[in-house]
């Protein structure tokens, strides 16, 4: 269990609610071009249903896991850096990644992109570990 939790908290991390370490033009496109670049998570929440609360996961992690970096590349990789205060064992590790319309895998778990304005990345995830379930990441 806490494996996957482990797994889907580094896809919502790289993938959702993210602030992009560099700008792009007022005109924002979802595009790999587009989405391609440095991302740290910012939130991480979860709603066990629709209508259930929503938590916040974020709080959770540890401190070596908050300045983290995600950098999803123009050829399809995805580095996740364990910047700043270190893990032990160190967290960095590469994936892959793809976008197809408004949904984006990583790891191979589908998110859908909630939010893109070229600074941010909010990407939602559901039924990971429950039927109904939705992680959202903010990058």
């Amino acid at each position: 269990m806490k494996v996957i939790f482990l797994s889907l908290t580094v896809f919502v991390m790289a993938v959702v609610s993210c602030k992009k370490e560099h700008s792009r033009p007022n005109t924002c496109i979802t595009s790999v071009a587009s989405i391609t670049g440095s991302y740290k998570i910012t939130a991480i929440k979860y709603k066990a249903s629709s209508t259930a609360p929503e938590q916040d996961i974020f709080i959770v992690l540890d401190a070596c896991e908050k300045d983290d970096i995600v950098r999803l590349n123009a050829n399809g990789s995805a580095d996740y850096q364990d910047e700043g205060t270190a893990c032990t064992p160190n967290g960095s590790y590469s994936s892959t990644w793809s976008l197809n319309g408004k949904s984006i895998t990583m790891d191979g778990i589908t998110g859908a992109i909630q939010v893109f304005d070229c600074k941010k990345l909010v990407v939602s995830a559901s039924g990971s570990l429950v039927p109904g379930d939705i992680f959202f990441h903010d990058l």
